[in-house]
């Protein structure tokens, strides 16, 4: 059901940005205005998906009950995940030392809306292996209580995974 919240909160997000582009380029202005940079964005993109595989990985190892091998799948969709997050910022900061902040126009406030959000969900999922890591260590014993919530966490990870692939082809691919 949270997952279902989740995708209607992203297709506004999506709706926003078609909508506000369709006005823009009805506008005659050119779009995206701000120069992206596609290659670091893709291998940020690659990051973020391969760290899909590294948690699936770790959710075929809690179901065998290999808490090692799960702490080691999920410590490294974490640091690929931090990984992610830690381009986002750099790229809105060459962004932003270009001019492109959230007010310049409506173009730069879109994207730091979708993407923003996008890396808020990012990081509520690094918070979410940190917590399930943290429980691993925590217990004397895996239990199926923790089974269930790594598993879940694959989820939500999939899911804002699954999300970023959308907005990389809108906003970086699409012209």
């Amino acid at each position: 059901m949270w997952l279902s919240s989740e995708l209607m909160f992203f297709a506004a997000l999506f709706a926003m940005y078609f909508t506000i582009r369709s006005v823009s380029l009805g506008q005659g202005t050119h779009w995206p205005e701000a120069d992206l940079n596609v290659p670091f964005a893709t291998f940020n993109t690659t990051v973020l998906v391969l760290s899909s595989v590294t948690c699936q990985l770790g959710v075929w190892a809690v179901e065998k009950g290999q808490v090692k091998k799960l702490r080691f799948w999920y410590l490294v969709s974490f640091l690929m995940g931090a990984f992610f997050v830690g381009g986002q910022l750099w790229e809105y900061g060459h962004l932003a030392e270009e001019g492109h902040v959230l007010s310049h126009s409506p173009y730069d406030s879109v994207f730091y809306l979708t993407t923003g959000f996008h890396g808020l969900h990012v990081t509520g999922g690094l918070i979410a292996f940190l917590f399930i890591l943290g429980r691993t260590y925590a217990a004397k014993r895996l239990t199926y209580e923790q089974q269930t919530s790594a598993i879940v966490v694959s989820y939500y990870w999939h899911f804002v995974d699954v999300v970023w692939i959308g907005l990389f082809a809108t906003i970086y691919i699409i012209k």
